[in-house]
């Protein structure tokens, strides 16, 4: 499949609240992982250069260490190269982020769920990405039910959302009952979960759910599936492989082209620290799949 040609246009779009965006998006989590920060300003302009306009990020992106827990050399925002490959960012660019999880190089992890918490996240991605108000904001919840309700952590979010500092919120990791829970306190415009071809699929009438709702479905580790931050392996799947020899495509590319399937509400973020593996991604919002390929990959 040709990639010189193809840009994220041909994934079609939609919109988020206020904002269009095209479905064929970019994940940033990997661009922190190499320590030649010109390697990442380098993707992330060569993205936006096809068409990307909706980019996913988290303050919590970060190397050494991090999300990632690989890296070397001077710590690596992902929000920060954005800022430094982007701004004065394109007036069509939508950057998500999301609050609930934060990253400290000494004490790891930890989940923000009182007001001060929250607001010192948003804050941190606001400083970091040079903003004056953040496009979209995830809620990313927990295993588990937590100590606050999410009625009460979402409800921040809202004050915040009616302040001026944020313009849209989501919630990642989320199921129908939180949908149901924050409904009457601001809109959701998308879930981010992890999903994909053959990970998680209990939740294909989820996907369904949000599309009935007019929200928009964002799945991550789409192509990397169950290894999650590891990243995609080797082996894809009898069913993904034969698909990609029957298109001449890679098995990555039958993957987001499956994503984009499964409804226009659904859009793709791929991550990758490579200009070619991102085109390659970019490529595959033009790939068509045939009704005999998606009941094939089931």
């Amino acid at each position: 499949m040709p990639t010189d040609e193809i840009t994220a246009a041909a994934a079609g779009s939609w919109t988020l609240g206020d904002r269009t965006v095209h479905r064929m998006g970019f994940g940033s989590m990997r661009i922190t992982a190499n320590p030649d920060r010109d390697r990442a300003i380098a993707v992330l302009r060569r993205a936006v250069e096809l068409g990307v306009n909706h980019i996913d990020t988290a303050a919590f992106y970060v190397s050494p260490g991090g999300t990632l827990r690989v890296g070397t050399g001077p710590v690596r925002y992902a929000t920060e190269l954005i800022r430094a490959a982007l701004a004065p960012y394109p007036e069509d660019l939508v950057i998500a982020t999301k609050v609930g999880f934060g990253y400290d190089p000494v004490t790891g992890f930890a989940e923000a769920v009182t007001a001060e918490q929250l607001r010192a996240q948003v804050e941190e991605n606001l400083r970091r990405l040079g903003r004056d108000q953040l496009d979209v904001v995830n809620l990313r919840l927990g295993r588990g039910p937590g100590p606050v309700p999410l009625a009460e952590r979402f409800g921040v979010l809202a004050e915040l959302r009616a302040a001026g500092l944020i313009r849209h919120l989501g919630l990642s990791g989320a199921r129908l009952e939180h949908l149901d829970a924050v409904a009457d306190i601001a809109p959701v415009v998308c879930v981010q979960n992890n999903y994909g071809v053959d990970a998680y699929r209990e939740q294909d009438a989820f996907v369904h759910a949000c599309g009935e709702r007019g929200i928009a479905y964002v799945p991550f580790f789409a192509l990397a599936g169950t290894n999650r931050e590891a990243g995609a392996g080797a082996a894809q799947g009898p069913a993904v492989e034969a698909v990609a020899r029957a298109h001449g495509v890679t098995p990555q590319q039958v993957r987001l082209a499956w994503t984009l399937h499964q409804g226009p509400h659904v859009l793709a973020i791929p991550g990758t620290g490579d200009k070619a593996h991102l085109e390659e991604n970019i490529a595959a919002a033009a790939l068509r799949l045939t009704p005999e390929d998606l009941t094939h990959l089931g």
